[in-house]
This record gives C-alpha cells, sequence and structure tokens, in this order.
C-alpha cells in the first residue's frame, strides 16, 4: 500500500521548523536530492568521457518516468533547463502562413507563452486573445475562437493566477475538428491534477518539475507520439539528430521525442528532480489530488470566515491546488508570515500551496496567523 499524503514530512527537510505552502511557486525536494548532488560533483571531480552515457541515461529515465505519470508512452517525453527552450521548439515546427496561421490563447497564460507567441507574429503568426470569465477561463468563448485559420490553440491546464483550471476535452475535440493542434502549459497543474495525455489526445503538454513535482531545473515536453515523425523544429541542435556522437554529418533526425532536443544539456536538474517524481508516483496522482482539494477547500472555508475574498474558482474540478486570496494589505501580510516561517507567497494576490506533504494541521496554522494579521 503506497504511503498516505502528509506523511513524507522526514524526507523533506524544507518542512523542518516552519510551514511551507508554496509549492505553486517552489515545490520542495526530498532529502535523496542531497546525495546526487554530492555524486554530481564526485562525477565532475574524476571526469571522464564517458560520464556522458551515465548523464544521458539519467536523464533519458527521468523523461520516460514523466511520460509514465502523465499517461504517455516512453520515447514521447523530452526534457529541457524550461518550459520557454522547449515552446520555441515547439513553435519552430510549424509554419505561419495565411489563412491558417491564427494562436489562440487566453488572458490567464503565463508571460512566457504570450510573449513568445508575440514575438513570432514576425514569422506570420496572427495572435488572438480569448477573455476569461474573470479569474475563471471561459471555455465557450475559447472553443468558439477555434476555427479553420487556426494553426495552435496553445493553453495553460491551469492558471497561475487565479488556480482556476481548464477543461481541456472541449478544446482539443474542437481543435482537431478543424485541423488545428493544442498546446497545452501544464506547469501549474502536473503533479497536483492528474493528467492523462493519451486519453485526452492531446497534442503537445509542457510541464516542469519546479512545482508540484519536487524537482528543480528542469521542464518537459510531451509530443503525441504519432505526429513526431512529421516535425523537423527549427530552433535545433546537434543532439536532436541520430548518432550525434558520430565522427560526421548526421541528417536523420531521432525518431521519437529526442529530436526536440537541441544543445548540450545540463543533465543535473533531472537527476535532481527524479526523487521527487518517484515520491510522487508512489503515492499516486488521485490520492495526491484528493488530498490536495481537502487542504485547498479547507483554506477557501477559512478565508470564507475570515470575509477575504477568493480568487480561485470553489467548484473542486475548476481549481488546481493553490487559492489566491485578495484584501487591503495582503502583500504586507504576506511579508510578516514569511518572515514568522509561514510560507506563502505573493503575485499581485495572496498565494497558498499546500502539497502531499503537508498536513491539515499545518493549514489551520497558517490560516490562524493570517487572520491575526488582518
Amino acid at each position: 500500500m503506497p504511503e498516505r499524503p502528509g506523511t513524507f514530512r522526514e524526507r523533506f527537510p524544507g518542512l523542518a521548523d516552519r510551514v511551507y505552502l508554496n509549492s505553486n511557486s517552489t515545490g520542495l525536494v526530498p532529502d535523496e536530492v542531497e546525495g546526487v548532488l554530492h555524486g554530481y560533483w564526485r562525477t565532475l571531480s574524476s571526469w571522464r568521457d564517458d560520464m556522458w552515457d551515465r548523464f544521458f541515461a539519467a536523464t533519458q529515465d527521468y523523461a520516460d518516468a514523466v511520460a509514465g505519470f502523465i499517461g504517455a508512452p516512453p520515447g514521447s517525453v523530452v526534457t529541457d533547463l524550461n518550459l520557454s527552450t522547449l515552446l520555441a521548439r515547439v513553435a519552430s515546427s510549424f509554419t505561419y502562413e495565411a489563412p491558417r496561421n491564427k494562436i489562440v490563447l487566453t488572458d490567464l497564460e503565463f508571460p512566457t507563452v504570450t510573449a513568445l507567441w508575440h514575438g513570432f507574429s514576425r514569422y506570420g503568426a496572427r495572435v488572438e486573445v480569448v477573455a476569461g470569465k474573470g479569474p475563471d477561463f471561459d471555455e465557450d468563448a475559447l472553443v468558439a475562437a477555434v476555427d479553420e485559420r487556426t494553426r495552435l490553440v496553445c493553453v495553460s491546464h491551469g492558471s497561475y493566477s487565479t488556480g482556476a483550471v481548464l477543461d481541456l476535452a472541449p478544446i482539443v475535440e474542437r481543435a482537431h475538428a478543424v485541423g488545428a493542434h493544442v498546446v497545452v502549459d501544464a506547469y501549474q497543474t502536473v503533479g497536483t491534477v492528474p493528467l492523462d495525455v493519451t486519453a485526452l489526445g492531446v497534442d503537445f503538454v509542457l510541464g516542469g518539475a519546479q512545482k508540484w513535482l519536487c524537482g528543480v531545473s528542469t521542464a518537459f515536453l510531451y509530443v503525441r507520439p504519432d505526429l513526431l515523425e512529421t516535425l523537423e523544429p527549427a530552433v535545433t541542435g546537434w543532439l536532436a539528430k541520430e548518432a550525434p556522437f558520430s565522427s560526421g554529418p548526421t541528417d536523420g533526425w531521432f525518431g521519437d521525442a529526442r529530436r526536440f532536443r537541441a544543445g548540450t544539456p545540463v543533465p543535473l536538474g533531472a537527476m535532481m528532480s527524479a526523487p521527487g517524481l518517484r515520491l510522487l508516483a508512489d503515492v499516486g496522482a488521485e490520492r495526491v489530488r484528493a488530498h490536495s482539494l481537502a487542504c485547498t477547500g479547507r483554506i477557501i472555508e477559512r478565508a470564507d470566515r475570515l470575509g477575504l475574498a477568493v480568487l480561485t474558482p470553489r467548484p473542486a474540478e475548476r481549481r488546481g491546488g493553490v487559492v489566491c486570496l485578495a484584501f487591503p494589505g495582503g502583500q504586507q501580510a504576506v511579508e510578516s508570515l514569511v518572515a514568522d516561517g509561514l510560507v506563502c507567497s505573493w503575485r499581485g494576490s495572496l498565494r497558498v500551496g499546500p502539497h502531499f506533504y503537508n498536513s491539515m494541521n499545518e493549514v489551520d496554522r497558517f490560516m490562524d496567523a493570517l487572520g491575526e494579521r488582518l
């Protein structure tokens, strides 16, 4: 029987002597990561060129572990340092001649997404931003915006600013009906909201370890396997081609997601992120989600009693792992809470993000302390 959420406290040194409810911004890493760092130093201090084989194997093992966690087959996920880099490779795999040059976004996207697609306007991409319903997505308007002129729909699974979760199924269905592809930014949800990319039929999914996957300095890209051999990213590098270590030119692309690699990687991020992913997988995505909903539900209940505005949608199926609260003096309250060892974050609202290693007692301690500062 997998361990229950909340029973891993001794494996996360970042929980010692404080209440940490900030996994929506930066998740904690387990103590096993310390050994990874020491091992990395030992490798560097006794370097031989064949160490690259170990590094590439460790990176691929992590990519395949991510694939398993999101319901994808091995070989369909690639990793790199950040989501921006990987999204640029996806964007560079398409052309943007009219009339099929529309990119559909929402106004709840992380700034990276909006900035990147506006940058691609110089190559012909035409960006259309669909307004949400305040802090929530407007799925009907989003579906209506997708038509035969649409090249890509690029949307967040969860909003970084409100915690709202988008129902992806009707978006994927509509996009495929008109010949468009769907790119999902799941950085704000993967690890706390279950996601089965195969069942969903989505084309591309991006995410990262920094938040709910309990890792650091690595991001991932999933590509639907039957699309892979049709895609040739212009933003590329020597590691995207077969036999990259051969002495001659290599023109053939890898047949799997490795065709979305680029230059020499930094393997340490994937290596440090593997232990946290293993713990999450041991608990199971559904159990993590149930614990998260219980914790965020308690935060909303306590916020209502305190008279605070809750920006996050209330229905369980509409919210991710973070609750966003608005009230006068909110930023000062965050600073005071953090100074007293009650860690949360401020991004225009107070954001509280409990994870599977947190307890309900911690949630109550945090809300008690918040109430004292109002």
